[in-house]
């Protein structure tokens, strides 16, 4: 190692670019084959000069082998392989079928393999896809527009995640307070709320459980609080504490201040909870005297799948700032933040980036969901299939009332609580669906999620709540 060290050490003192140099003055190798790799830093024994081909490597191990060697354990994942899809169904390597009402979680809008979503990408594909934000593309251009034309935003930036357009909210949060004098911005954001995982955006997020081992001196990323969702008395005191200046602060010329107040319009992992319209009415109103912005978190109830484009829109408020991804690409990876008014204003060149933001192909995608959102009625879908769903659930509710509590959400993003002395979680159940060909995924510990498709159609989801039913059948008779 410390020769090594010292071979990087001269290497790195002529200069950076003959360190990492191509050139065919290397002693290490040299070849014209276009599949050799070259370098003036030599590590003994273990220098690479070819690579070997995906379609070149040992193809003994299985599937979920490879995962167990070879990718990173972030994931519980439950033993199926899907290899293809189509609608709301997936198929496994067995060439089993199972009723998807997950939706790659709120992602696929349109289903698996949608004719419209597939021919966009690929005539993408063909033309460009990438070429980076130092240049104009006629998609980005039309997705802003369609995005702006639809909601109260004036300007839309682009992002590759929702964890990556609650950041640039963020970001956007504390330059605003900035700008009015706000040394010390708080941004607050409710418990139980779920807006990512990177190091922001999980301490915005109000779930200590996803805190435990990130901290810093036992304290996140300052400058968050936390309050009760729909609680509106809470929410108003914490506003009030925020805006004091500690003394010892305010001598030394800091100021605190709310920055923003920034909640999901349904808190989707936290249990499916729709927010209240008395609660959103009172965050509208205190960013409006407070000089702050209120954030709306869409990204997983947006985009259609609350039955109006924008979870918003069921609670009467025009957020200044709100997030998108998720079924924005219909399963391509794309976020967006948009925002209004002065807060569409605030960054310039240079404040935010994002390499892959907004690129060619995925803005096809994001233009070709909106085509089809727009074209298909898919917003009535979602109200019709969603009450119906909606109404299924309860009836099996009133059934299994030993095993099942509150049904609620809006249009086709539902949750069903699995009661404290059911004898399962809702994990558990989820996976007892799953063997009836469902698929479905957990809200924390006690809320099982219901997310088909926004195309799922009446038989599809008849089909579901019999399948659920089953399920839960078989527990109780198991108990």
């Amino acid at each position: 190692m410390k020769i090594q060290s010292a071979i990087l050490g001269v290497a790195l003192a002529v200069s950076p670019s003959a360190a990492f140099s191509t050139s065919s003055n290397t002693n290490i190798a040299s070849s014209s084959s276009s599949t050799q790799l070259h370098s003036t830093i030599p590590k003994p024994g273990t220098v690479t000069t070819s690579l070997t081909p995906p379609s070149k490597l040992p193809d003994s191990s299985s599937t979920a082998d490879l995962f167990e060697s070879r990718v990173y354990k972030t994931y519980g994942r439950y033993p199926i392989t899907f290899t293809s899809g189509h609608g709301c169904i997936l198929t496994d390597d067995t060439g089993k079928d199972y009723l998807d009402f997950v939706s790659g979680i709120a992602t696929c809008a349109l289903g698996h393999n949608n004719d419209a979503l597939t021919s966009a990408i690929t005539n993408q594909m063909k033309q460009l896809h990438h070429v980076s934000n130092l240049y104009y593309t006629p998609g980005q251009a039309q997705l802003a527009d369609w995005l702006c034309t639809n909601s109260c935003a004036d300007k839309a930036f682009f992002c590759n995640s929702g964890a990556e357009s609650n950041e640039a909210a963020i970001k956007l949060a504390r330059r605003h307070a900035n700008n009015r004098g706000i040394t010390d911005p708080v941004i607050i954001t409710a418990e139980n709320s779920f807006h990512g995982r990177t190091l922001a955006t999980v301490t915005a997020t109000g779930q200590p459980k996803y805190h435990k081992g990130f901290t810093y001196g036992g304290e996140m990323v300052r400058g968050f609080q936390y309050t009760p969702y729909n609680d509106v008395e809470k929410l108003k005191a914490l506003v009030e504490e925020i805006n004091q200046t500690p003394e010892e602060d305010a001598k030394e010329g800091r100021k605190r201040g709310v920055a923003a107040i920034m909640m999901e319009p349904l808190q989707g992992e936290g249990g499916i909870r729709p927010g209240t319209v008395e609660f959103f009415a009172a965050a509208r109103k205190l960013c409006d005297d407070n000089g702050a912005l209120l954030i709306c978190d869409e990204v997983q109830v947006g985009m259609g799948r609350s039955g109006s484009l924008w979870g918003h829109e069921q609670l009467g408020v025009e957020p200044d700032v709100f997030t998108s991804a998720k079924a924005l690409g219909g399963g391509v990876p794309i976020g967006a933040m948009m925002a209004k008014g002065e807060a569409a204003d605030v960054f310039g060149p240079g404040d935010h980036a994002s390499t892959y933001g907004g690129n060619p192909l995925a803005c096809a995608a994001g233009l070709a969901v909106a085509e089809y959102l727009s074209e298909h009625n898919v917003l009535d879908n979602v109200r019709v299939r969603g009450e119906q769903l909606a109404a299924g659930l309860e009836d099996i509710t009133n059934r299994y009332p030993s095993v099942l509590g509150e049904t609620r959400g809006w249009g086709l993003l539902r949750g069903v609580v699995i009661k404290d002395d059911a004898g399962c979680t809702a994990a558990e159940l989820v996976g007892d669906a799953m063997k009836e060909g469902l698929l479905l995924v957990a809200a924390g510990p006690s809320v099982v999620r219901f997310v088909p498709p926004l195309i799922v159609n009446e038989d599809e989801i008849n089909d579901a709540l019999a399948r659920f039913e089953k399920a839960i059948e078989k527990r109780v008779g198991e108990s």
